[in-house]
């Protein structure tokens, strides 16, 4: 899997900061025993997966020392194999003690995001369904998270209410309803956001799904259809659309359920199991002595 690109920028360094602080608190109590020591160490995966974070463990022990040296033997979005040599560190011993659990306990849960998510997107290859991301990740990890997923050839989708409208049914509630109010709340939409911005309207029945095409969404979310349903309204939709691009997306599915889905003519699948379900990916930090 090729790897995501995730810029190292300012805002970065200080979630790292607050990161290690946590675990460090006022010092770390055993780093006199080390104190002016220098030290060597490697990181091994201790299970098959797809590798995520290597590009923060850097920037993170720098911290500690800014002296410190580090070779990535893999590049995050490559597969792993247990037993496989990830990369190597050396620098001060007590930097290297200091910083072990906050930077494995990142690339472990990202491991874990990259790698179920690489699961999936096999499941759809060969299909042009891509797989995407939702808003349910742990705060302050989004961007990380999504990261990740990226790593593990998923698409992002919104990555905050700024990137994207999606009015969905307590928008159009509020609006008046999809009959009254959809193509009012498309257009002030429009009126406030960037040009680029799209706009996504949640459908959850056929009805509405018409509707907000015909309202002129950029693309319609069809909530908890079944695979059939969509194989019939799929074709209908587009045709509503007059050959204008619609990207259409199916959520609510299932991980289990994904070639069903695949077949429907949808553009999208949206899930949110990579994030919200994974397990992380076993890795371990040895020093060399």
């Amino acid at each position: 899997m090729p790897a995501a690109h995730l810029p190292i920028t300012p805002e970065l360094e200080p979630q790292l900061r607050s990161w290690l602080a946590e675990d460090i608190g006022r010092g770390d109590l055993t780093a006199a025993a080390l104190a002016g020591r220098p030290g060597r160490a490697h990181w091994l995966a201790k299970a098959p997966g797809v590798f995520c974070g290597g590009v923060l463990v850097e920037p993170l022990f720098r911290l500690l020392d800014p002296a410190l040296r580090l070779q990535l033997l893999v590049a995050d979005g490559e597969p792993v194999v247990a037993g496989q040599r990830l990369l190597e560190l050396e620098g001060g011993a007590a930097a290297l003690v200091a910083g072990e659990r906050t930077a494995l306990n990142l690339a472990m849960r990202l491991s874990g995001i990259a790698t179920a998510t690489a699961a999936l997107v096999a499941e759809l290859e060969g299909t042009g369904v891509r797989l995407a991301d939702t808003r349910k990740t742990t705060p302050g990890l989004r961007r990380l998270e999504k990261y990740a997923v990226r790593c593990g050839g998923g698409s992002n989708h919104r990555q905050g209410l700024d990137d994207a409208a999606m009015l969905k049914e307590n928008h159009l509630a509020w609006a008046g309803g999809v009959a009254g109010g959809l193509e009012a709340a498309i257009a002030a939409v429009r009126a406030h956001a960037p040009w680029p911005a799209r706009v996504i309207v949640e459908a959850e029945t056929a009805a509405e799904a018409a509707a907000a095409v015909q309202a002129g969404a950029d693309g319609v979310l069809l909530d908890e259809f079944l695979p059939a349903q969509l194989r019939q309204l799929v074709p209908e939709l587009r045709s509503l659309a007059g050959g204008r691009r619609l990207v259409l997306e199916a959520s609510g599915v299932q991980p289990e359920q994904l070639g069903d889905y695949a077949s429907s003519g949808i553009d999208l699948i949206s899930t949110s199991a990579p994030i919200t379900r994974s397990a992380w990916l076993d890795l371990s930090m040895r020093f060399d002595f």
